[in-house]
């Protein structure tokens, strides 16, 4: 029975979507000639696919990072170096077939999922705007700069609080691990 409301229930979402979605389509209005060409100009400048195309990686990372994690402490230094080769492998595979395919599928979404958005919020002359912010060299200039000023900060971060952050991070480990080992010992 409860399978049962639970499909309905799904069923009725998923109707719900698709009026709702057909509904927003025929309301939509049709976008003009000028600021369709600036909207397809503005996404050659800006690709809001790469940001899908990262979190379907760090699927990957994120698992190289847990096995590492799992791993620290409960075997061998040798054991481990090899797991984690192992498991790297695994991950390089994962990543080399899920990124393409991941980024031309978002590619492909990119237009007719970004445009209405950007036709619905930007007169023309926004979207002029925002392409001249986008193509403006001096933008460029800033962002080559942005790593040196992040590493910058990091550097008298480091300086500043790195001994102390180091002994939290280390008493972080410490606990986590002694947990994980009393959680392991009880099953």
């Amino acid at each position: 029975m409860n399978k049962i409301h639970r499909f309905l229930a799904g069923a009725a979402a998923a109707a719900a979507l698709v009026f709702s979605v057909a509904a927003h389509a025929q309301t939509a209005a049709p976008v003009d000639a000028e600021k369709q060409k600036l909207i397809e100009r503005l996404l050659t400048l800006f690709h809001p696919e790469n940001e899908v195309i990262i979190q379907a990686q760090r699927v990957g990372t994120n698992a190289l990072d847990q096995a590492n994690l799992g791993l620290q402490g409960r075997v061998s230094k040798d054991r481990q170096d090899k797991a984690m080769k192992d498991i790297g492998t695994d991950v390089q595979k994962y990543i080399d077939s899920a990124t393409p395919l991941v980024s031309t599928s978002a590619k492909k979404q990119v237009g007719p999922s970004v445009a209405p958005l950007l036709a619905a919020n930007f007169s023309a002359e926004e979207l002029r705007q925002i392409i001249a912010m986008l193509e403006n060299p001096v933008k460029g200039k800033f962002e080559k700069l942005v790593p040196d000023m992040e590493r910058a900060v990091g550097e008298k971060v480091t300086a500043d609080v790195g001994p102390q952050l180091n002994k939290e991070i280390t008493t972080l480990k410490t606990n986590v691990g002694l947990k994980m080992r009393a959680a392991a010992a009880g099953n």
